[in-house]
């Protein structure tokens, strides 16, 4: 940890609290909120998770030379000790407030651009920074796969990092010269507020379906709703899908200024004249791109369906505010390539092979939908369940792809302490609901062997969710497995023979 002190009373500018024990004229040499980091001099932020509270830990972080605490409860045994003891409401409110003045608010010195909804936050983020990038801009990215900071990529946890992580990669954002930043933002994250202590300079609603209820997230719909609703509470200009049946309520009580893209009469920014685009290997769309002032612009996409109409345009709207020029966000949509986020690998001039972190039903009837659009020869979907989670996953991701694929090859995705046959004949389970056609090969580098090796001209084959993972978890084990490295592999043996 860096070697400084700030007042505790500076860190606490914003924050409202009562001071129950000690003084707060005292100086902190660092900001803890894991307990195994307490260090003497720090100022340690009692936060409650899923499975431990650090009110648990107080008196211990005391003994062991902590200058301050900060916690919403009361703590035994603290009278004697010399430590002064902060009370707030919520410690996971305060510590964003308190974490943005410890890095000393580096928020403001960049553009930020929050980014929040059901779908379509990972591809329109990296769209974003792609466009910027294209323009001359430089541009930070934090979201589900990765943060990104000019050169340097850092595998990420969360898709939103808790409030103390993200205010340093701002700080190290800012010190590297960066212009702006573009996140994703959880309904987790702003239901934990990690995103408080500053002010999002843009703040933009994708899509909302029902998603992440249960336990430890959202108790139900209107939760996770009201959760995501929370960020046109914390930004200057809001952007929203003014398709979505949720837009209205989303911005119920937003404190920014509103605008809205999508495909309807109503919206600022409108995508019109759609028309799917396929060419050899690879799928898209086109459109024009119309705004309320009257201009417009052709726009291909290379990526299939109206999901990817609806990325484009959210891009599209918020580089507007940067002064793009149409040129440059038309060859940075064709430029751009998400990993893992229906991504095209070229295999054949005949048939279109993609990747795509699709895993679950939901997800893949989403996608399967879009693809048979495209009027393919047959439509192959490759695809296992992950071990250790819900088996009604596995039935329904049987059947969403028994119904819609035209053959459907269940393999193994990451088993972790499950056996990879029990999942696949639970999947085969909700295939039997169906009239689908399947095979099952265990494997799964040798089920992809075996996709390319029969793929039919005309046809389109999905490897569905593993994405962007380059892992394969098998009893507690990550073993390195990309699908684009078995690919290379596959083509550069068939090439041999």
């Amino acid at each position: 940890m860096e070697s400084r002190e700030m007042l505790l009373s500076k860190l606490l500018d914003g924050v409202r609290y009562e001071c129950v024990q000690g003084r707060v004229d005292r100086a902190v040499g660092a900001v803890v909120y894991d307990s195994r980091k307490v260090e003497r001099g720090c100022l340690f932020i009692c936060i409650q998770g899923a499975n431990f509270d650090g009110h648990d830990f107080a008196y211990e972080a005391a003994g062991q030379g902590a200058a301050a605490l900060l916690v919403s409860e009361d703590v035994a045994g603290l009278e004697d000790l010399d430590v002064t003891v902060i009370r707030v409401e919520d410690t996971r409110y305060a510590m964003a407030f308190v974490s943005a003045a410890w890095f000393g608010h580096p928020a403001e010195k960049l553009k930020t651009i929050g980014i929040t909804g059901t779908k379509g936050k990972t591809t329109s983020t990296y769209l974003v920074k792609s466009i910027l990038e294209h323009a001359g801009y430089r541009v930070g990215l934090i979201g589900t796969i990765e943060i990104i900071i000019g050169d340097k990529h850092i595998h990420a946890n969360n898709t939103t990092p808790e409030s103390y992580l993200l205010q340093e990669y701002f700080a190290e954002m800012a010190e590297a010269g960066l212009d702006a930043v573009v996140m994703e933002v959880s309904s987790q994250a702003l239901m934990l507020h990690r995103t408080q202590g500053f002010v999002f300079d843009y703040g933009i609603f994708t899509n909302l379906e029902p998603d992440h209820i249960g336990p430890n997230e959202h108790k139900d719909f209107e939760d996770y709703l009201h959760c995501k609703s929370l960020l046109f509470g914390q930004c200057l200009v809001g952007i929203g899908n003014g398709d979505d049946v949720h837009f209205d309520r989303i911005m119920e009580g937003h404190t920014c200024s509103l605008e809205s893209f999508g495909m309807g009469e109503n919206c600022s920014i409108r995508a019109e004249g759609l028309h799917l685009v396929h060419k050899p290997g690879e799928l898209g769309v086109a459109f024009h791109v119309s705004f309320a002032d009257g201009e417009g612009y052709d726009v291909e996409v290379p990526a299939p369906g109206r999901f990817s109409v609806y990325n484009a345009l959210t891009a599209i709207a918020i580089c507007r505010h940067f002064r793009v020029d149409a040129e440059d966000i038309k060859k940075a949509l064709l430029a751009a390539h998400v990993k893992g986020r229906i991504e095209m690998v070229k295999v054949s001039e005949e048939f279109t092979l993609l990747i795509d972190y699709a895993h679950n039903a939901m997800a893949l009837e989403s996608l399967l939908t879009t693809l048979r659009e495209y009027r393919p020869h047959r439509l192959v979907c490759l695809f296992g369940c992950g071990g250790n989670r819900a088996r009604s996953r596995r039935f329904e991701m049987g059947e969403v792809s028994g119904r819609l694929a035209d053959l459907t090859v269940i393999t193994s995705d990451n088993p972790r302490f499950e056996e990879p046959q029990d999942i696949i004949e639970d999947i085969k389970t909700g295939i039997a609901k169906t009239d689908g056609k399947y095979v099952e090969i265990c494997d799964r580098r040798e089920a992809i062997r075996y996709v390319i090796a029969h793929g039919e001209p005309g046809d389109i084959v999905v490897l569905a969710g593993k994405g962007h993972e380059d892992y394969q978890e098998i009893k507690g084990v990550k073993y390195p497995m990309d699908e684009r490295d078995i690919i290379r592999d596959i083509l550069e043996q068939q090439a041999k023979q």
